[in-house]
């Protein structure tokens, strides 16, 4: 990668964030703007004109993207139909007959496809692959014709066990694209030819909804880019944390769920692993919402399946990512019974915070800090305003905090952001301490635009030692897009008890992935360091629901796999088993249920003293004080600017360090030491000592 040139951009709520790599020259620059909707592509342009209007010498520009969730939250996919089994028309509307709240008596669910724009056909494959009833072409072909002229955007093929035996599907989508008038036809065994019929429906239909949104938003793009003289690689961040061309992206838009979150963890775990903490929970808090994952012994956690919102299920890998409203847009506001509450409404980038003048009049997270001195009014982030509005924050908190509980200014604007620090320490624990992972052991990495405004908060509330600011952390996602490498996940459904297991179907099914992921990897014009293949197995003892993922034991050499052998999948389920529960059931018979692989192109990943400070000194970087309140007391504390002080200079709290993209605080019991990436190093006075 020496010498390239590469963008980055994150797309999140409120803004859209660029990062900008010159290898050649060794610099790296940042852009933040305002986030541009409903077309996100307004901001996204904007951002990369900000520092250059001719793209003919860039490398590649790599995209993380929020238009598909954003699309799945808002309820905003195309009008799509599905054409199923005859008696599966309800399996999206029947879900797993959960609740919206687990204890409520009352709930709804208003699946993304109308009851009449769910056709059955007649058609029949059983469990074991068996064909009982061929397709009936022709009810195919009349059920296309009736979703055309409903005005059905993209249609979703769902036939019962087509993972078994995708024969029909295939014959159904054959006849489907000699009619259908664009590209958006999903089916089932394609996007997802795994066992269990409403995860399968759930993540096809949940595509097929959101091919017209994401491809035209992405052509859009790409067009605009061409237009700008770009001829290199487009690529588009997926939720597992890899990369995918943008053709793959308009086929498959689903795997861009959560696309920039996951881009940020990427990020946090190359940012800390450099600097030598490999244990690490990052802390995302952009303009919406607050993002955590764990990153433990240099490996983010990966989930097989989430929920976007309420029964909407998309079973395809993501970068484990507990999301909550805690933004710096997140608006404040008291219920009826006097509780002070944080979103999970949020002011977004429009009209965004009181103090942006832009019409908002109720308070959020960002109007508290801002009230409270820690952000400068007259600098803020993003380039679009000359001054914040603190008398407009500060009375909007009066009105709608502050008299309804007795309380001042400044008391209240305290009790606004000890609520939003108390539901983000509560975030970490659910990644931390409920999942049996000690805090004490990991290094908290904040990021976003006001992720390193909390981090003293979070240390304090969750008992985490020390944290690592990186150099740019309201970029982080952006930078993460630059990082990360190519990665194609595939999976099949084997349904085989371990002692009846077909060893040589297994190791088929592995060849036939590591054959297209590689194929695939060579369709692109990217240079690996390396390839990677990663196998794993989900399992259970025979009459359990729930699987264990089992890493197991594969050699590939010169592109041909070995399969394990039936002890060494019985050894490593044992492992992987008793690893989760502690036990395992002597007599229990072991289960496969599927096979999951995955394909990774190594992408060169840059050098992090590239961001490093050069020269300098801490007296030079120092900008004056001002008034900061922290507890019950206004303090004298000292503002840097941040990326002008020096390798090695240690800074104590009281401060803050500002910077284009984001402040940092820096509490009074704290202090911060800046290491030879760049980055922060914040531990408590008396650790350092």
């Amino acid at each position: 990668m020496s010498g390239k040139r590469m963008i980055g951009v994150d797309v999140g709520g409120t803004f859209t964030d660029v990062f900008f790599l010159d290898e050649a020259a060794g610099t790296a620059r940042v852009a933040k703007v305002p986030t541009t909707r409903p077309d996100q592509s307004g901001g996204f342009l904007e951002g990369i004109r900000r520092e250059t209007q001719d793209l003919s010498g860039v490398s590649a520009v790599i995209h993380g993207t929020t238009a598909g969730t954003n699309a799945l939250l808002e309820r905003k996919g195309a009008r799509i139909g599905v054409i199923t089994t005859q008696g599966l028309r309800d399996v999206l509307e029947m879900r797993r007959r959960d609740r919206p709240r687990t204890w409520g008596l009352r709930g709804e669910f208003t699946p993304v496809v109308p009851r009449d724009l769910r056709i059955e056909v007649p058609e029949r494959t059983l469990a074991d692959g068996t064909i009982r009833v061929p397709v009936d072409l022709d009810a195919v072909r009349a059920a296309a014709r009736t979703l055309l002229d409903s005005g059905c955007a993209a249609v979703a093929v769902l036939f019962a066990n087509s993972y078994a035996n995708p024969e029909n599907e295939q014959r159904a989508v054959g006849v489907l694209k000699d009619l259908w008038p664009n590209p958006h036809v999903s089916s089932s065994s394609e996007i997802l030819p795994e066992i269990r019929e409403f995860e399968r429906f759930s993540t096809t239909a949940l595509n097929a909804y959101l091919q017209p949104e994401v491809s035209g938003y992405l052509k859009r793009l790409e067009d605009a880019l061409l237009a700008s003289g770009f001829g290199s690689e487009f690529m588009i961040v997926q939720s597992n944390g890899g990369v995918m061309g943008v053709d793959t992206a308009c086929r498959l838009p689903v795997r861009t769920a959560l696309s920039g979150p996951a881009a940020g963890v990427i990020a946090a775990g190359y940012i800390a692993g450099e600097a030598g903490y490999p244990d690490v929970i990052t802390g995302d808090m952009g303009g919406t919402s607050f993002d955590v994952s764990l990153i433990a012994d240099g490996r983010s956690m990966l989930a097989p399946q989430t929920s976007i919102d309420f029964g909407m299920v998309v079973r395809t890998p993501m970068i484990e990512i507990t999301t909550i409203g805690a933004g710096g847009g997140s608006i404040a506001w008291v219920d009826k019974g006097g509780l002070l509450n944080i979103g999970p409404e949020s002011a977004g980038s429009t009209p965004g915070p009181v103090a942006y003048g832009q019409g908002n009049d109720r308070p959020t997270v960002t109007d508290a800090n801002i009230v409270l001195g820690r952000i400068d009014p007259d600098n803020p982030i993003g380039g679009k305003l000359d001054r914040l509005d603190v008398e407009a924050a500060g009375r909007a908190i009066d009105h709608h905090v502050g008299e309804k509980l007795g309380l001042s200014t400044v008391a209240a604007a305290e009790a606004i952001l000890r609520v939003a620090n108390s539901r983000m320490a509560g975030a970490i624990r659910l990644v931390s301490i409920e999942r049996g992972f000690d805090p004490k052991r990991f290094a908290f990495m904040p990021f976003g635009g006001g992720g390193a405004l909390h981090t003293g908060a979070m240390m304090a509330e969750v008992g985490i030692g020390r944290a690592i600011v990186p150099r740019y952390p309201g970029v982080t996602s952006a930078m993460g897009c630059v990082i990360a490498d190519m990665r194609q996940d595939f999976v099949q459904t084997i349904n085989a008890t371990v002692d009846t297991l077909d060893t040589a179907a297994l190791q088929s099914f592995m060849q036939d992935h590591v054959d297209t992921g590689m194929k695939m990897l060579d369709a692109t014009e990217t240079r690996f360091e390396a390839r990677e293949t990663l196998f794993e197995l989900d399992m259970a003892y025979v009459g359990q629901t729930h699987t264990v993922a089992v890493p197991i034991p594969v050699t590939v050499t010169d592109g041909q796999v070995t399969a394990p052998t039936v002890d060494e999948v019985a050894k490593a389920f044992d492992t992987a088993y008793h690893a989760a529960y502690g036990r395992l059931l002597s007599s229990g018979t072991r289960r496969i249920m599927n096979l999951r692989s995955a394909v990774i192109g190594k992408r060169p990943k840059f050098d992090l003293t590239t961001l490093a400070p050069e020269g300098g000194s801490i007296d030079a970087a120092r900008k004056g004080t001002r008034k900061v309140h922290f507890g019950d007391a206004w303090h004298d504390t000292q503002i840097y600017d941040r990326l002008a002080i020096p390798v090695g200079a240690q800074i104590d709290g009281p401060a803050i360090l500002e910077q284009a993209d984001t402040t940092v605080l820096i509490e009074p019991d704290l202090t911060g030491h800046v290491d030879r990436f760049g980055n922060t190093i914040i531990t408590r006075k008396a650790d350092h000592g």
